[in-house]
């Protein structure tokens, strides 16, 4: 058995998330005597961040919730021996006729940033990311402190990028275990894309979540994914 303290998991949040959603996964870890680093893209007050492996790690985890993976730089991937993708995608539009609508949401979002309409678009999108919770049930995000000019930059960048992922992050370790942990009314990554993700990876262990929307919010994943975790990698 690998010992506890070789364990090292980094994860990434979504688009206009922050790292904050992964604290509860930190405390949990902890606990069972594990590294946990938590990547930041900087969309609000929190600055950018981006772990790198300990190097005693031997068991090396990526954690990332829809967009998250396609942030991390290709020589994190390459080193990960785990992968766990919290509704997320290889490509984000789907092929057509939803891929026009798809495009067509992404440039209103991006129109609407541009128009300095941020706070109110994004309270548009979190509305449909939490569904069918509440919105009150998010983790704290970039909103509670404010978007500044910066933050919006990175928005708009990183929602352009949405539209052009094209397939598995650069340097993706096809020989890592995999989970794939999707959303059954998932709002925001069309089945289509979901079901790519899968076709691309046909070793990943999958499970499907009832009654969980974009943002996955059922208090007992982390537990359950922390704990697929150790049995995959002993």
């Amino acid at each position: 058995m690998t010992p506890r303290s070789a364990t090292h998991l980094i994860a990434m949040h979504g688009w206009a998330g922050d790292s904050r959603a992964w604290q509860p996964w930190a405390a949990l870890a902890a606990a069972r005597g594990w590294r946990f680093s938590a990547a930041e893209r900087g969309y609000g007050a929190l600055e950018p961040r981006q772990p790198i492996w300990d190097p005693q790690a031997t068991r090396r985890v990526v954690i990332g919730h829809s967009m998250g993976p396609h942030l991390l730089p290709a020589p994190l991937w390459e080193q990960a021996t785990t992968a766990v993708l919290l509704a997320s995608f290889a490509a984000f539009v789907p092929p057509e006729p939803a891929g026009r609508r798809t495009r067509a949401a992404l440039q209103a979002m991006d129109q609407r940033l541009e128009a300095g309409d941020a706070t109110a678009m994004l309270r548009d999108f979190f509305l449909e990311a939490a569904a069918p919770q509440p919105p009150s049930a998010l983790p704290p995000g970039p909103l509670e402190q404010g978007l500044n000019a910066t933050g919006q930059r990175r928005l708009r960048e990183d929602l352009r990028q949405l539209g052009r992922t094209a397939g598995l992050p650069a340097g993706f370790p096809h020989q890592a275990q995999l989970l794939i942990v999707e959303a059954a009314d998932d709002r925001i990554v069309h089945p289509a894309s979901r079901a790519a993700l899968r076709e691309a990876l046909p070793g990943a262990t999958v499970w499907t979540l009832d009654r969980a929307g974009h943002c996955l919010l059922q208090p007992d994943l982390p537990e359950r994914v922390l704990s697929w975790i150790a049995d995959a990698t002993t």
